[in-house]
């Protein structure tokens, strides 16, 4: 009986031993991704969303707390697709929530990938297998570094937050709808009164490096000059188009579009146009002796400059190089006018950049005229504001991007290709 007694408890013993083993064996429970989201916009969806703001703040939720010194961007990435660049991030983790925040912006429009590796564990060390979701941001691609920004949806403001319109420098404007609907609305200027005022305007023009991109729909049943916009004129920087449509016997036979800048040197400065005729001369073929390129847009039956600009919508960027010393014109993404300073000889092949000479109280970035209308720079009677037939823009204006940088020609051809 004795025996039996014991070999029973050896065996309840051994059943227990195999109990607490297979519990030591057993795995802890796995961490998974729950939830991803910006907000309310589900980031972990079947269908990646395209409405994501440009500082969003990222969630993760975990099914299990997470081992915070995992939580890192060495485990957790998020790539800019346009151009393969690491978006630099602050990372954090409390319990199941792994918090991911871009240091800067996100650029306008733009695709992005986030991916999480199995470097992030759970604290009990249970391994993530590797996630990875992509996300479009909101509005018209806009390439990330943007200076100012004026997008035109129900306001004037610098998207940037810097340089919003002055309240009292918004006249006869209204908002409408753009060109797609990612774009949002539009400013209309109605060729007589309208315009917007920025102030400290020279701070967006004095940079080495500089690039403008901005859409227009120009209304060109008024057959003239149009100041789509102006800082102080030609002491600043100003674009102007000209819908006239000349004789044959004319060089600016089909219209052309022109920034006027100024531009520093040791010592001065001086203005300098970068103007769009559609002839084709260049300094080979009887144009200017540093125009290296130019378009010809009139010949076997072009409908030149007016066939890209007039009634419809037209993407239009101007860059400055200060270390090649080029600047380049570009319309819907194709380049059109480039200029060469090396080959002006001194001064020009000596300019440091685009700088602003106008006088100081009269800085204020202008769009839909020319200058200022309270402190004008010009005197000249042409650039008098409260005259209705002076040249007033009349038309739509849309996603005004100024950049101390120069857009490459790949960007430029995306920003006019996703915009469309």
């Amino acid at each position: 009986m004795k025996r039996k007694i014991l070999i029973l408890s050896i065996l309840m013993m051994m059943a227990a031993v195999f109990v607490i083993d297979s519990c030591k064996k057993s795995n802890p429970a796995p961490i998974n991704l729950g939830t991803l989201m910006v907000g309310t916009i589900d980031l972990n969806g079947a269908t990646a969303p395209t409405n994501v703001p440009v500082n969003p703040t990222i969630t993760a939720t975990f099914s299990t707390d997470v081992d915070v010194t995992t939580a890192t961007t060495s485990n957790v990435t998020l790539t800019e697709s346009y151009d393969a660049l690491s978006i630099p991030l602050t990372v954090t983790a409390s319990g199941k929530v792994v918090t991911i925040t871009p240091v800067a912006s996100l650029a306008n429009g733009a695709l992005y990938t986030l991916a999480v590796t199995a470097g992030l564990k759970a604290s009990d060390g249970q391994v993530l297998t590797p996630i990875s979701r992509s996300f479009t941001t909101l509005g018209s691609f806009l390439p990330a570094g943007v200076f100012a920004y004026w997008n035109f949806d129900g306001n004037a403001n610098d998207q940037t937050g810097v340089y919003n319109a002055a309240t009292a420098g918004i006249i006869g404007i209204t908002y409408v709808t753009g060109r797609n609907a990612a774009s949002g609305q539009a400013a209309s200027f109605n060729g007589t009164t309208s315009l917007i005022e920025i102030p400290n305007g020279d701070v967006l023009e004095n940079s080495s490096d500089f690039s403008i991109s901005f859409w227009m729909k120009d209304d060109t049943t008024a057959k003239r000059h149009q100041f789509l916009m102006g800082l102080a004129g030609a002491k600043g920087f100003q674009f102007e188009y000209d819908s006239h449509i000349y004789g044959t016997g004319d060089r600016s036979q089909k219209g052309q579009i022109k920034m006027a800048a100024q531009y520093s040197y040791t010592g001065g400065s001086d203005q300098q146009d970068l103007w769009l005729d559609g002839v084709g001369d260049t300094k080979d073929n009887g144009g200017w002796k540093g125009w290296t390129y130019s378009k010809n847009l009139v010949t076997g039956g072009g409908t030149g400059v007016n066939g890209m600009l007039a009634q419809k919508w037209a993407h239009v960027v101007c860059t400055y190089d200060h270390a090649t010393k080029i600047g380049t014109m570009y319309i819907n993404g194709v380049k059109m006018k480039e200029q060469d300073f090396n080959l002006y000889g001194v001064p020009m092949m000596n300019a440091t950049g685009l700088h602003f000479v106008g006088n100081p109280g009269n800085n204020s970035l202008v769009f839909g005229f020319i200058q200022d209308k309270v402190s004008p720079t010009l005197s000249d009677s042409w650039a008098v504001y409260s005259d209705p037939t002076n040249n007033h823009f009349k038309g739509l204006l849309d996603d005004v991007a100024i950049y101390h940088s120069v857009l490459t020609p790949t960007l430029i051809t995306l920003m006019y290709n996703s915009g469309l």
